[in-house]
């Protein structure tokens, strides 16, 4: 077995790409099957993004009877579709026995109807049914999340007693666990660490090494909602429980990771006008995802051009606005653009509230107007050396305060108000911050231009 040594930036290793690649192009199959046994599926996850199409498509024939499902979970979703058109839907549900209710949900999500039928119709009727619950919860919620498999005990038992239980019930464990539930008809009352348990006594009563906290998580509580709750506590698990409050499943912090870095990366995606990552889509597809963005931005310039135009004949009469007017105005939307940020983000995690805003507001104005007044320093400086007109440098000196105060505020109301709209603050903040410096920016700049210069 060959030994991969992960490197800085480097998750999976380019050698196994190329070697991958080489076993393909020279027609080594049986070494490419024998090398591919032994590594993990998110590498093999990783070389399938990396290989060219072509070779890709060779891998996928050779490894199709055998092709784990895991795989698809370490795939962005165009790529997964992508791949899944290749698999014989039939033989995939088939390997799918040894696959995570909570991956299995997700896999069966992105199947379209047709092959989400015949996927289920071929899955044992115990994991099809679990399957086909989780599908009943809200997307993106604690239901879809959650494994179906859990450690529950009579809340009543000693250590002696679960340990007993654990030993004598190991088909029926999940893989991985990190505590045991107390329940009482299917109730939770109370949640014990496994490391406590093992390194208690065993007469010991469970209900006197429970944690202090008990955390429950409703199953259609937003998968956010859940990584924010995990991260705040600091949990390693916790149960779920439906209506009638009694358990239903286990949400562990590996699913959290997961779920964290998917919010993140849609975050990041929809701050650049994106909604989804389009990376392996084909040109037309991604062509059309993003028309709709660069539309809107397209209008919102042609109203800061509008707003240049009523000060044509200034322009004209003084070149020097016309060089100087993007300064303000790219200002303004960098300023702005650093607490939209921030506060995205603050929204995010719930540290930006209703509770705080004028606090916070009040803060990041009073940031822009520092700022402000800073670089109306610099820039005033620059412009009476530049042009040789005191009146001109002050002029814009002013109206590079006047936008960054309106930046500041700005960046922070914006975001506040489309959350409370129940508008995507990520989504829709940018453009609109953009087109409120740039028009602000240049009517500063130009009004105070025309009534003191001209």
């Amino acid at each position: 077995m060959e030994e991969i040594i992960i490197k800085k930036d480097q998750i999976a290793s380019i050698r196994s790409i190329e070697l991958v690649t080489d076993y393909l192009e020279n027609y080594k199959y049986d070494t490419l099957l024998s090398y591919l046994k032994d590594i993990h599926n998110a590498d093999i996850a990783e070389i399938l993004k990396n290989l060219d199409p072509v070779l890709r498509l060779s891998l996928l024939n050779i490894i199709d009877k055998n092709f784990d499902p895991e795989i698809l979970t370490y795939l962005n979703e165009s790529l997964r579709e992508e791949i899944i058109e290749t698999l014989d839907i039939k033989q995939l549900a088939s390997n799918a026995k040894t696959l995570d209710i909570d991956d299995a949900v997700d896999l069966v999500e992105d199947l379209e109807e047709k092959d989400q039928n015949i996927f289920l119709e071929n899955l044992d009727k115990a994991e099809r049914v679990l399957i086909e619950e989780g599908l009943n919860f809200p997307e993106d919620s604690a239901g879809r999340l959650m494994q179906r498999q859990f450690v529950a005990v009579d809340e009543n038992w000693n250590v002696g007693q679960a340990i007993d239980y654990l030993r004598g019930n190991k088909e029926n464990l999940p893989e991985d666990f990190y505590d045991i539930y107390l329940i009482n008809n299917k109730e939770v009352k109370g949640i014990v660490p496994l490391g406590r348990l093992m390194g208690s006594k065993r007469e010991i009563e469970l209900n006197s090494l429970i944690n202090k906290d008990l955390r429950l998580i409703d199953a259609n509580t937003d998968q956010e909602d859940v990584a924010l709750l995990f991260n705040k506590y600091g949990l390693v698990s916790a149960p779920v429980i439906n209506d009638q409050k009694k358990i239903i499943g286990s949400i562990t912090v590996d699913d959290v990771v997961e779920v964290i870095e998917e919010e993140r990366e849609e975050d990041i995606l929809k701050l650049g006008g994106v909604d989804h990552d389009d990376l392996y889509e084909s040109v037309i597809s991604t062509t059309k995802s993003r028309i709709s963005w660069l539309i809107v931005n397209l209008m919102t310039a042609v109203v800061a051009s509008i707003v240049i135009g009523l000060f044509e004949a200034a322009i004209e009469k003084v070149v020097a606005l016309a060089i100087l007017m993007p300064i303000v105005a790219s200002m303004g939307a960098n300023a702005g653009t650093q607490t939209l940020t921030v506060a995205v983000r603050a929204i995010a995690v719930k540290e930006l509230t209703t509770s705080n805003a004028i606090k916070i507001i009040t803060k990041e104005t009073l940031i822009g107007g520092i700022n402000g007044i800073i670089f109306a320093i610099i820039i005033s400086l620059i412009s009476i050396y530049w042009f040789d007109n005191l009146l001109l440098g002050l002029i814009i000196g002013l109206a590079m305060i006047l936008n960054l105060l309106i930046a500041g505020f700005s960046g922070i109301v914006i975001p506040l108000v489309l959350d409370k709209l129940k508008i995507d603050p990520a989504l829709a903040s940018a453009v609109i911050l953009t087109t409120i410096t740039d028009v602000f920016g240049f009517l500063s700049f130009l009004g105070l231009a025309t009534l003191f210069l001209i």
